[in-house]
């Protein structure tokens, strides 16, 4: 397929240009002109842009879903050619939430290893941008902690995730202080809207009827981590990806009644989802 084709397939994924143009390593001109001669081919507009957003019609929505099947069958063909050589080969489609790049790549590492030929593209972004890409036929599996309710997905559990709240190594010990009346007192860092553990964190707060004084919103796991580190507020957390701060005592666990959240994490692809040979035999 043509670099138009694939730039429009990346906007309709990112809903934007500047994002498209980083994702692809190309300026934001090349992504434009691109874009506009693809949109020669066709007589009804593909996008709209409204106050400097992106907005995808209707058509250009359904271009975009015949286009990925395309592709699909592009890639199942040349899989069966090169079926028979004797090796795996092509490329295995993965996207996850952002604390579960400290999970998937030990799923994946022996898989490639034994499958030389076979390429990795990985998306890490939150939890809706996630299931996107499952429900636009852009990823082969996803990783995640919290299964939706509104998408028809079949999954393969893999481990546990905890969440405990977590405050900078060097703050006083809370052991035998903190409860609902001292924890509405700190101020709380969240992720952003869509985030699982920003869901998990905020049912928590509801369910135990805690007034926040002064809620933080940062938007990856990695930032939530530093800014706890400094100092800046305390979060709630998967513990999986703290180990090195929590040995080298930056941050400490910090017990509270009703944590840890107890969830697990979880390979999940769309249950109408055709798997190419390279998903099949990573599934197996």
């Amino acid at each position: 397929m043509n670099t138009g084709f694939g730039i429009f397939l990346k906007i309709v994924q990112t809903k934007s240009i500047t994002k498209t143009a980083e994702a692809m390593h190309l300026t934001q001109p090349a992504v434009s002109i691109q874009l506009k001669n693809f949109q020669t081919q066709f007589s009804i507009p593909l996008i709209e842009i409204i106050n400097k957003r992106v907005y995808i019609t209707e058509f250009g929505r359904e271009i975009a879903e015949s286009a990925q099947n395309i592709m699909n069958e592009i890639s199942l063909i040349d899989n069966r050619l090169t079926k028979y050589s004797g090796s795996l080969t092509g490329t295995l489609r993965m996207s996850c939430v952002s604390t579960g790049k400290y999970v998937l790549p030990y799923f994946l590492a022996d898989f490639l290893k034994k499958n030389q030929n076979v390429d990795l593209s990985l998306d890490v972004s939150n939890k809706s941008m996630v299931l996107d890409l499952l429900e636009q036929n852009q990823s082969d599996f996803s990783l995640v902690s919290v299964l939706p309710k509104h998408v028809a997905l079949q999954k393969i559990e893999l481990m546990p995730n905890s969440l405990y709240l977590i405050g900078a190594g060097n703050q006083s010990n809370h052991a035998d202080a903190i409860n609902k009346q001292t924890l509405e007192k700190l101020p709380l860092i969240y992720r952003e809207e869509g985030s699982a553990t920003r869901m998990a964190m905020e049912k928590f707060i509801e369910k135990n009827r805690i007034s926040v004084k002064k809620k933080i919103q940062l938007t990856s796991n990695e930032a939530v981590k530093q800014a706890v580190i400094a100092g800046i507020g305390y979060s709630i957390m998967p513990v999986i990806g703290l180990k090195n701060e929590l040995e080298r005592k930056q941050l400490q666990i910090i017990p509270i009644k009703g944590l840890p959240i107890k969830t697990a994490w979880n390979l999940v692809w769309h249950r109408k989802k055709k798997l190419s040979p390279v998903a099949t035999a990573f599934k197996e």
